[in-house]
């Protein structure tokens, strides 16, 4: 029927209601997903980043503010759990370790040029920087505004700006490069 806010349900399951904690993660789960696999390029990296993402969140339920939006707070906690992921799994990964493919939902009118280009895009992006591939991610993927960004990455608006035009530059001459 009607659909309950985020902070509705957040005051509810902080008082132990298990069907509004699973509403709350089943509302984000696909964005968190999205993130990971953008952002690692790896389906088992994503699921890993996900569920870090909402242990933290649930430990950390009873000290989110709503003076901005529950979305936003998400999102600030995955980045920060994307950086802990790299410091803990870049120096054991290998150069040849390619992201793989893996579309978060499919359809079945998907033609495979589209495919090719996702993975390309993915590809590219694990080139980038983690600040800038981030900003990306959030400006792009994730519909945030650059005050947001800006906040979420505790850096100015500025910044992230620039962390952005710089990384689509980068990610101009990867494509053309890949389709050269």
């Amino acid at each position: 029927m009607f659909e309950k806010s985020d902070e509705q349900l957040i005051v509810k399951a902080l008082q132990g209601n298990k069907k509004a904690w699973l509403d709350l993660l089943k509302r984000y789960e696909k964005q968190i997903y999205n993130y990971g696999m953008r952002m690692t390029g790896k389906n088992e990296d994503a699921l890993d980043l996900m569920q870090e993402v909402f242990i933290s969140v649930f430990r950390n339920l009873a000290s989110f503010r709503s003076d901005g939006s529950f979305r936003s707070w998400l999102f600030r906690i995955a980045h920060f759990r994307c950086i802990e992921f790299y410091r803990r799994k870049r120096p054991m990964q290998g150069l040849e370790d390619e992201p793989e493919l893996v579309c978060a939902n499919p359809s079945v009118d998907e033609n495979l040029s589209t495919a090719q280009e996702n993975k390309q895009l993915i590809v590219a992006m694990q080139q980038l920087p983690l600040a800038q591939k981030s900003v990306v991610e959030l400006k792009f993927f994730g519909q945030f505004t650059f005050e947001e960004i800006a906040h979420q990455m505790g850096t100015s608006v500025n910044t992230a700006k620039s962390r952005l035009y710089v990384a689509l530059d980068k990610l101009k001459i990867l494509m053309e490069v890949e389709y050269a």
